[in-house]
């Protein structure tokens, strides 16, 4: 259901250590999906993207519509993530010295 996740590190900044982009049910295309580390420690949670219009309105993109497909996005992310994190040391302080 979710293929080709890739996964963009960035310097960490309030929290967002990272973007990613994967493909949903071989059909669409998914990007700029924020990932954040969990204010708890407890590993790392999705943001996905919004526009905000000129009078503050705020849109969401696209974002999942059921629990389960939610689910299976943050599963498939987060766990190439981990791989990504533990590739450098798992370091997710922005410096990857691999």
């Amino acid at each position: 259901m979710i293929t080709e996740v890739e996964i963009y590190p960035v310097k960490p900044k309030d929290g967002m250590v990272g973007f990613a982009s994967c493909v949903f049910d071989g059909k669409l295309s998914l990007n700029s999906i924020a990932i954040h580390t969990r204010s708890d420690g407890t590993g790392y949670r999705l943001v996905y993207p919004a526009k905000v219009l000129p009078n503050g309105k705020v849109i969401n993109t696209f974002y999942p519509i059921t629990k389960e497909a939610g689910e299976k996005i943050e599963a498939e992310i987060i766990t190439e993530m981990e791989k990504v994190t533990a590739k450098v040391g798992g370091k997710t302080d922005g410096k990857f010295n691999s």
